[in-house]
C-alpha cells in the first residue's frame, strides 16, 4: 500500500497498483497481467495482447487505456498502461489462465467495497483495521497508524487546493518532511529498514509514526498559516513542518536517551500472520482515494 492517491492492493499476495482517477479506480495493466499469466516479461506480454486485441477489432482499446503516473521499485512515478474495471474485464478475457475467474471475482468486490465505503466512511476505517488486525499488528499500533493515514489525508488535501501536483511533487515534499525530522529521506528510511517495495510507514513503530504525523500536520499548518501556494512556497512549508518535528524529536531523545528511528521492521511479523491466516485473502486498506 502507497500513501497518498496512489494505492497497492492485493490479489493472492500478489501486489496491484491502482490510482483514483475519473472518480473510479484505475489498475496497472502490467501488474494484473503479471499476476495471471505468472511471466516475467509481462510488459512485452501486454504488448502483444494489445496488438492483438487491436486487430481483433477492440479499436476502442485505445481510447479506454490511460497513461497514469504510478510509482515503480525504484520510487519514482512513471506513466503506466492503467484501466478501469470494465476495461479490465475485457482484458482479462484474452489471458488464459486459471486465476482469471477469480480475478474477476477479486476485482468486482473491490470496486463494490469503494462504493459502500463513499456511502459510509466508517466501513473504510473498519477495513483497515481489520487488515491490520490480520497482519498481526496489536490494537495500539492500529490506532497510531490510522490516525498516521487520517493526518496524511489532510496534507495532501491541503497540497492539492493549493496547486501541488499529485506523483513526483507530493514525492518531493514528503521526502523534505522526512529528511527535516528523521535525517532520512523515505527511500533512505526504507534501506535503513532492509525494505523494499513494502510500505515504510507499515513497518514504522509507534513513535516513528507520532513524529511522522507531527511533521505533516506542522507542514499543514505552515502552508495554511503563510498560505502557501504552488510547488515552491509548499516546499518551504515542508522544510519548515519537518524541522519543527526534528527539534521535537531531538528533545525526545535528549529527555529519554531512546532512539526514535530503528533498523527494525514488521516483515516476519506479517508473514507469520499470513501462514496462519492461508488461506484468508489479506487486502490492503485504502488511505484515502
Amino acid at each position: 500500500m502507497n500513501e497518498g492517491p496512489n494505492k497497492i492492493v492485493v490479489f493472492q499476495e500478489k501486489q496491484i497498483r491502482r490510482v483514483w482517477h475519473k472518480e473510479e479506480w484505475w489498475f496497472s495493466v502490467i501488474d494484473v497481467v503479471e499476476v495471471l499469466t505468472g511471466s516475467e516479461r509481462s510488459r512485452k506480454y501486454w504488448n502483444d495482447l494489445k496488438k492483438k486485441l487491436l486487430e481483433e477489432g477492440y479499436i476502442q482499446l485505445s481510447e479506454k487505456i490511460g497513461q497514469l503516473k504510478l510509482e515503480a521499485q525504484d520510487g519514482k512515478y512513471y506513466n503506466t498502461d492503467c484501466a478501469n474495471t470494465e476495461s479490465m474485464f475485457r482484458i482479462i478475457q484474452s489471458i488464459p489462465s486459471p486465476k482469471a475467474e477469480p480475478f474477476k471475482l477479486w476485482l468486482a468486490q473491490v470496486g463494490y467495497e469503494r462504493i459502500q465505503e463513499i456511502e459510509n466512511p466508517e466501513l473504510a476505517a473498519e477495513r483497515a483495521r481489520q487488515y491490520y488486525r490480520d497482519l498481526g499488528y496489536d490494537e495500539n499500533w492500529i490506532e497510531t497508524r490510522l490516525q498516521a493515514i487520517a493526518v496524511r489525508g489532510q496534507l495532501t488535501d491541503e497540497w492539492k487546493t493549493r496547486g501541488v501536483q499529485e506523483g513526483k511533487e507530493y514525492a518531493i515534499l514528503t521526502a523534505e518532511i522526512s529528511r527535516a525530522t528523521f535525517g532520512l529521506t523515505p527511500t533512505e528510511y526504507m534501506q535503513h529498514k532492509g525494505l523494499q517495495r513494502e510500505n515504510l510507514r507499515d513497518h514504522m513503530t509507534n513513535l516513528e509514526l507520532i513524529f511522522t504525523m507531527l511533521g505533516e500536520e506542522q507542514t499543514k499548518q505552515e502552508a495554511i498559516g503563510s498560505d502557501a501556494q504552488g510547488f515552491s512556497e509548499n516546499k518551504d512549508a515542508a522544510v519548515k513542518g519537518g524541522r519543527a518535528a526534528g527539534k521535537a524529536l531531538n528533545a525526545f531523545e535528549g529527555e529519554t536517551g531512546k532512539k526514535v528511528v530503528t533498523s527494525g521492521n514488521f516483515k516476519k511479523q506479517i508473514a507469520d500472520a499470513k501462514k496462519q491466516n492461508a488461506p484468508k485473502q489479506v487486502k490492503s486498506p485504502d488511505d484515502k482515494p
